[in-house]
């Protein structure tokens, strides 16, 4: 009898998530998601306000003061109409400080006068005392590689709060999210995952071996969107795509902000690119081979990686090919918490050809998309990923940039971080993300030198 009920459930439910399947394949959609969204979204508002209530009683809290607690609200996705910018929980709220301008370092170490004189002042150091200070509370830098903080908490286990334990109600809840997160969304969307690497294994194999090449090409487009929408659906994506006119057509280069792996799934939904990157083993590494069978991707060796001038050569090889489509680079070189944008690498804006940016903005409610990669490892990650409640994001198509003449490669790179940084309503950042891993560059010093030696004469 046991079986028999087995067999009785089993049928619809591999026919419900066949059919989920064929409408990610095709980018169609039932609304499901965005009920499911729109439902989540009232049980944190609940959670937010039962939360509140039971602070509220516990510290006696006057009347007055529950105007206040209405900012504690996470407000929505912020793009190019909003008038404030996203900038992350802060504790202190600097002045002007003292930056290094990236365009301004060059191969030459600046050099003073030896004639000059230089009258000193205790005053004239105090404003790198207060950086100094403000630093060591909170650097512009160290708070972009953490994960950003919620004003309100989402029903995810990932806190130190214990938010679940405020009240049974909260309890409740708590727990059948869990259930429903770990022993439900969780294995559908290990398999549906699953299902999208071995479509890209297979269907790439296949369309390698087609002669030609008017038919290979578009079969090679159709199974690389397809692989990406069955794995952006398998994390029960919601993605928003705006301004589709400016969608990239021709060979050039995509430039994007950079959160997470995700990022190119989630563009790969609706366009097709040419991806660039170090060569993977495991999980990324299957994906790599099997995508680059029927589609010119780029992947260099380590060592290759770090040749400047082989790098721009087969960039150049590549847009040089009006067939092939554009390549996917984010400029930043690392992943960062998705509320700003920090400096991009020049390399894509010396090689030449237009640029299609794009910025991409995450919803935190749902869960954390930044993959802090010095402290998880990539199945750490997807682990995270795959037991969160969705990724829910939206993404600016923005009209192709050129190189004026005259600009430089790095002005130029700077006024397309810009662009991409006000759409997305992200902090512009001139640091370099690789601070991540390595130490300040010695140049950005030495300008801090001379701009204080300049204000010393000055005075």
């Amino acid at each position: 009898m046991l079986y028999g009920i087995v067999n009785i459930c089993w049928i619809p439910l591999t026919g419900f998530i066949s059919f989920l399947i064929i409408l990610s394949a095709i980018n169609k959609s039932v609304g499901v998601r965005k009920a499911y969204v729109s439902l989540l979204l009232r049980i944190f508002e609940y959670g937010r306000v039962s939360i509140e209530s039971a602070s509220n009683e516990n510290s006696r809290i006057p009347e007055k003061k529950k105007d206040t607690d209405q900012n504690l609200r996470l407000e929505p996705i912020k793009g190019e109409d909003s008038n404030e910018v996203s900038s992350g929980a802060g504790l202190i709220t600097r002045d002007a400080v003292l930056l290094p301008q990236a365009q301004e370092i060059t191969n030459d170490k600046p050099i003073l006068a030896e004639k000059e004189e230089i009258n000193f002042n205790l005053e004239n150091c105090l404003d790198y005392v207060k950086s100094g200070v403000e630093a060591i509370i909170e650097d512009d830098v160290t708070s972009r590689f953490q994960a950003e903080e919620l004003k309100s908490w989402n029903m995810l286990t990932r806190t130190n709060r214990r938010y679940e334990f405020i009240s049974w109600k909260i309890t409740l809840i708590w727990m059948v999210g869990f259930a429903i997160r770990y022993f439900i969304l969780m294995p559908l969307r290990v398999l549906v995952c699953f299902i999208g690497v071995l479509f890209a294994v297979v269907t790439n194999t296949v369309v390698a071996l087609i002669p030609y090449r008017f038919l290979r090409h578009p079969l090679a487009d159709l199974s690389f969107k397809i692989t990406f929408r069955l794995i952006s659906s398998s994390l029960s994506s919601l993605i928003v795509f705006h301004n589709k006119q400016y969608k990239p057509k021709t060979s050039g280069f995509c430039v994007a902000n950079h959160t997470s792996p995700l990022d190119v799934a989630i563009l790969s939904t609706d366009c097709t690119f040419s991806l660039i990157g170090q060569r993977h083993g495991g999980f990324l590494g299957v994906l790599q081979r099997a995508l680059a069978r029927a589609s010119p991707h780029i992947w260099f060796e380590r060592g290759e990686a770090k040749d400047r001038h082989t790098v721009a050569e087969r960039l150049r090889q590549h847009v040089s090919d009006p067939n092939n489509p554009p390549i996917l680079i984010f400029p930043e070189g690392t992943c960062i918490n998705n509320t700003s944008v920090m400096q991009f690498k020049k390399g894509s804006f010396e090689v030449g050809g237009v640029i299609y940016p794009v910025a991409i903005k995450y919803d935190p409610r749902f869960g954390d998309a930044f993959w802090n990669s010095s402290k998880y490892s990539m199945m750490q990650y997807l682990y995270m990923m795959m037991t969160s409640w969705a990724i829910v994001c939206d993404v600016w198509y923005l009209p192709p940039m050129y190189r004026q003449d005259g600009e430089s490669a790095i002005d130029f790179a700077n006024r397309v971080k810009g662009v991409i940084a006000k759409q997305g309503g992200l902090v512009d950042l001139v640091w370099d993300g690789q601070l991540k891993r390595m130490k300040p560059k010695k140049e950005w010093k030495e300008i801090q030198q001379v701009e204080f030696a300049n204000r010393l004469k000055s005075d």
